[in-house]
C-alpha cells in the first residue's frame, strides 16, 4: 500500500480557510442536543438529515465530510416495490451485479467497483448466502460512499450499503400492506407495533410479509415467508436493551438468464428459460438473532454492547448454462446439486463520549470487534449433461445419475479488531473526523475434495481522514481520504497466500441545503484505486498471482427532498471511468470492469395533493438511466444502454385506507439488466402493472 502520508492530500487545502470569520453562534446539536429526526428512526418525507451509517454516532449529515446518500422507506412504498435493487437505482453510482441466479444480493458495484458486502445495523450480514434482504422491516438503506473499513473493516473500496431497520416506537398502530401484479405476483405485508406496558418502557414491533411471486421468465417463481419480531425494553432510567430477530423461508427457481450467441443480443426471447422445470427450487433459509445493551455512563459517555448471530443453508438442484455450440443453438447444460450450511456470530463493544482537549470539542468512538465465521459448501455436478435448443426449448430430460465430481470445503474465518475514530469541532465552520481500526484476520480452509488446507492470516491497519468546511449555513465543502483492504482467498503455484486486496480512496465535494433547505443535494468527485487484484499467473493459468490494480474516477451527485409542500423528490446521477490499470492477458489493461455504465442517473418525483377533496392522494413518476456496460471480462460483449419509465398514484380513501397502483416500464423497453458472461444475461421486466393497498388498522 502506498504510505499513509499520502491519505493528506488534497486536505490540507480546505484548512486555510478555518481562518475566516466565524458564523453567528450556533447550537451544537451534533454533540448536546436532540433532534426530532433520529438517525435509526423514520425519515419524513425523502430527505434524511442524520445518519449513523458513516460514523456509528447519531450525526447531522450536513456534518460528515463524506457522501452519504439515504433512501427511506417511503421511496419503496410509493415505487410499490420491495425489492432492495429498486432503493440503491436512487443511490448514484451503485450497479447490478451478479446476484446468483435470483436467489439473493450477492454482488454490486460502488462507485466502480464490485462488493458483496452489505450490512444490517451496522453488522455484515453477506456471509454465506443470505436472503435478500425483505422490505417488510426496512426503514432506511444507506450508502456511504468510499473505502469504509476504517469503521466496517475488509472491503472492497467503493462503498458500502448498511440497511436500518424498523425499531419498535412509542404509539401503538397497525398497518397492513397488500399487492397484486402482473405475472400472478402477491404480496401481503403486516407492520404491529404496541406498548406492553402503561409507562413505555417495553415495547414491541412484528413485521411479516408473505410472498407467491410468479415472473415474466417461463417457469421460473419464488415464494418467500419472512417474521422479525423486535422489543425494546427500558430496564432503568440509563439503559435500554433491543432485542430483534429474523426467519426467512425462500424458495425460488435458480435462473441464469439468457444467452447472446455469439455475442448478439435480441435472437433469443427474454421470457425463455433454459433451465429444466423438473428440477424444482432452491431452499435458502435464513434466522437471524441481534441484541443491544446501551449504558449511559454519565452526561458524556455511553457504553454499547451488541452481538449478532445468525445461521443459514442453501439446498436445491438446479440445470445451468454452460457452454454453446459451433450452431449457435444448441446450449450444453450442467447439473448441480448445491449444499450449503454457515453461521456467523459478531460481537461489537462500543464507548461514545464527548470531551474538551485541547480547547477542541471531540467526539470520541472507541470500539472492538470479533466474528467467528463457519461454513460448508458442497457443489456436485451429475453427469451426463444434457443440452437444449436456445429458440426452441424442450423440456423434460431425465434426472441424469452417472458420474459425480465438483467442489467440498469447509471454511472457518475469525477476526479480532480495535477502532478508535474522533469526530472533532475544529471550530464553529471546520468539522473533522480521523478513524483507525487494526484487524487481524484468520481464515483456515478445509479442500475436502483435494485434501489439502491453507490457511491465510493478515494484519491490516486502516485509516480515514476528513474535513468539512461550512462555507454559509447552507454550502459545506469537504474533503476525505481513506484506505481499504480485502483478503484474497487461495494459493498460488508455490502453495503460498496471497496478501489481501489493499484500497485507496479520494473524495471531495460540497453539501448544498437548497429552497429554504428543503432539498439537500451532495455533488462529490473521486478517484478510487484497487491492487493486488488476483489475475491468471502467467507461467501457469491454471493458477492466480497477485499483480492487478484497477482505477475508478468520476462524479456522482444525489439529491432529495420537497421542491414545493406538494412535490417531493429524489434522484442521482453519476459519471464513473472505472478500468484495469494492470492486467493480464485475459483482462488486459484498459479493459472496463463488468457491469459499471459510464453514465447512469435517476429520479423520482411524487405530486401529493393538498386541498381537502383530494388530500393524501398522489401521482407521480420514476425514470432510469443506465449507460452500456461491459457484459463479460475480458471480452468485448456489451450490454446496451436502457432506460425506463414507471408511474404511480395513490388514492386515500379515508383515513385508514389507502389504494394505489403502479405502471413500470411504460414504453415496454427490452432491456438487460446484468450478465456475467454471454451465456449469463438476465433480461428486465416488460410493461407490467400492480395494484396495492395500504389500510391502518
Amino acid at each position: 500500500m502506498r504510505p499513509t502520508h499520502l491519505l493528506l492530500a488534497g486536505l490540507l487545502a480546505p484548512v486555510a480557510v478555518a481562518a475566516a470569520p466565524p458564523l453567528p453562534a450556533q447550537l451544537d446539536d451534533s454533540i448536546i442536543t436532540a433532534h426530532p429526526e433520529q438517525a435509526d428512526g423514520p425519515v419524513r418525507g425523502y430527505r434524511a438529515l442524520r445518519s449513523a451509517s458513516a460514523t456509528r454516532t447519531d450525526t447531522p449529515i450536513g456534518e460528515i465530510p463524506q457522501a452519504i446518500s439515504v433512501i427511506p422507506a417511503g421511496v419503496l412504498d410509493d415505487l410499490g416495490s420491495s425489492d432492495v435493487e429498486r432503493a440503491l437505482d436512487f443511490a448514484g453510482g451503485v450497479a447490478k451485479q451478479n446476484d446468483f441466479g435470483g436467489l439473493t444480493l450477492f454482488e454490486y458495484s460502488v462507485r466502480g467497483f464490485a462488493t458483496s458486502a452489505f450490512y444490517k445495523d451496522g453488522f455484515s450480514v453477506n456471509r454465506g448466502y443470505p436472503s435478500t434482504p425483505d422490505a417488510a422491516n426496512i426503514e432506511r438503506v444507506e450508502v456511504l460512499k468510499g473505502p469504509a473499513a476504517s469503521l466496517y473493516g475488509r472491503g472492497d473500496p467503493g462503498g458500502t450499503i448498511n440497511i436500518v431497520t424498523k425499531k419498535p416506537q412509542a404509539e401503538r398502530f397497525a398497518r397492513l400492506q397488500s399487492s397484486a401484479g402482473s405475472w400472478d405476483r402477491y404480496r401481503s405485508a403486516l407492520d404491529v407495533n404496541t406498548p406492553l406496558d402503561e409507562q413505555g418502557d417495553l415495547l414491541s414491533r412484528v413485521n411479516l410479509a408473505v410472498e407467491d411471486n410468479h415472473s415474466f421468465r417461463d417457469h421460473v417463481g419464488n415464494q418467500r415467508v419472512f417474521a422479525a419480531p423486535s422489543l425494546s425494553w427500558q430496564l432503568g432510567p440509563d439503559t435500554r436493551l433491543l432485542l430483534e430477530a429474523e426467519l426467512v423461508r425462500h424458495r425460488s427457481v435458480f435462473d441464469r438468464g439468457i444467452v447472446a450467441p455469439g455475442g448478439e443480443l435480441g435472437l433469443v426471447s427474454r421470457s425463455t428459460f433454459l433451465g429444466e422445470p423438473s428440477d424444482g427450487h432452491i431452499s435458502n433459509d435464513n434466522n437471524q438473532l441481534q441484541a443491544s445493551l446501551e449504558q449511559i455512563l454519565d452526561d458524556s459517555w455511553r457504553l454499547r454492547l451488541a452481538s449478532h448471530f445468525k445461521e443459514g443453508t442453501l439446498d436445491g438442484l438446479a440445470s445451468e448454462n454452460h457452454a454453446l455450440a459451433a450452431d449457435r443453438r444448441t446450449l450444453t447444460r450442467r447439473f448441480r446439486e448445491r449444499e450449503t450450511s454457515w453461521h456467523d456470530s459478531i460481537t461489537q463493544v462500543e464507548l461514545h463520549g464527548d470531551l474538551h482537549l485541547a480547547g477542541l470539542r471531540h467526539r470520541l468512538l472507541l470500539g472492538a470487534e470479533y466474528e467467528n465465521y463457519r461454513k460448508n459448501e458442497r457443489v456436485t455436478e451429475i453427469r451426463p449433461r444434457s443440452a437444449i435448443d436456445i429458440y426452441d426449448p424442450l423440456y423434460g430430460r431425465p434426472r441424469p445419475n452417472g458420474a459425480r465430481s465438483g467442489s467440498d470445503h469447509h471454511e472457518q474465518v475469525s477476526s479480532h479488531a480495535l477502532n478508535l475514530q474522533d469526530q472533532i469541532r475544529l471550530s464553529e465552520r471546520l468539522h473533522g473526523l480521523a478513524g483507525l481500526r487494526w484487524e487481524r484476520f484468520d481464515q483456515h480452509l478445509d479442500n475436502r475434495t483435494s485434501g489439502r488446507v491453507s490457511r491465510q492470516q493478515h494484519d491490516a491497519l486502516t485509516q480515514r481522514l476528513g474535513l468539512l468546511y461550512q462555507l454559509t449555513p447552507q454550502v459545506g465543502l469537504f474533503a476525505n481520504a481513506s484506505t481499504s483492504f480485502k483478503p484474497n482467498s487461495g494459493l498460488d503455484r508455490s502453495g503460498q497466500s496471497f496478501d489481501p486486496e489493499q484500497g485507496l480512496g479520494y473524495e471531495a465535494g460540497v453539501k448544498l441545503g437548497l429552497l429554504d433547505d428543503r432539498l439537500g443535494a451532495t455533488l462529490a468527485a473521486f478517484h478510487l484505486t484497487k491492487e493486488n487484484v488476483l489475475t491468471a499467473d502467467p507461467l501457469d493459468p491454471a493458477f492466480q498471482a497477485a499483480a492487478g490494480e484497477a482505477r475508478s474516477r468520476g462524479l456522482d451527485l444525489q439529491l432529495s427532498g420537497q421542491l414545493s409542500d406538494a412535490l417531493r423528490v429524489i434522484g442521482a446521477l453519476a459519471f464513473i471511468d472505472a478500468e484495469v490499470t494492470e492486467g493480464d492477458a485475459r483482462l488486459p489493461s484498459g479493459s472496463r470492469l463488468l457491469g459499471v455504465p459510464r453514465r447512469s442517473g435517476s429520479l423520482l418525483a411524487v405530486y401529493e395533493f393538498q386541498d381537502d377533496a383530494w388530500r393524501g392522494a398522489d401521482v407521480g413518476a420514476a425514470y432510469t438511466y443506465v449507460g452500456d456496460r461491459s457484459g463479460e471480462s475480458g471480452s468485448d460483449f456489451q450490454l446496451p444502454s436502457y432506460q425506463t419509465l414507471d408511474l404511480l398514484a395513490h388514492y386515500r380513501v379515508n383515513e385508514r385506507l389507502k389504494l394505489g397502483a403502479q405502471l413500470n416500464n411504460l414504453f415496454d423497453e427490452t432491456y438487460y439488466e446484468r450478465s456475467y458472461s454471454s451465456l449469463w444475461v438476465m433480461p428486465g421486466e416488460p410493461r407490467n402493472l400492480s395494484f396495492n393497498l395500504s389500510l391502518d388498522l
